[in-house]
């Protein structure tokens, strides 16, 4: 039991640490970079939101909502077409990746 559990502790920190890895990634192939800068910090308009540093949390929320209908308000209506391709473990990724940018 105590072998089972220490490897499926290792498997999810393993898990979290190539999601964390690969938000760079997602946030070039997802084209993110296109509307919000290569930087995150840089829209290509002044409405796009900068999302360099969002909270986590508060980011994942936002295009989880988005993606579902929930936020239709808005640019979320550029968004939407995005965020079907986006599965919520990228979700996850890039919510991660960003809110570490400064």
């Amino acid at each position: 039991m105590k072998n089972t559990l220490l490897m499926a502790a290792v498997l999810a920190v393993s898990v979290s640490a190539a999601y964390a890895a690969d938000g760079a990634k997602l946030y070039q192939e997802k084209t993110c970079v296109a509307c919000h800068g290569k930087d995150a910090k840089t829209p290509l308009l002044p409405v796009y939101p900068r999302l360099a540093g969002q909270s986590s949390a508060y980011a994942e929320a936002q295009m989880k909502d988005i993606k579902s209908g929930a936020r239709a308000n808005g640019q979320s209506a550029a968004m939407k077409g995005v965020m079907h391709l986006v599965s919520d473990a990228e979700i996850k990724a890039l919510a991660d990746y960003l809110s570490k940018l400064k």
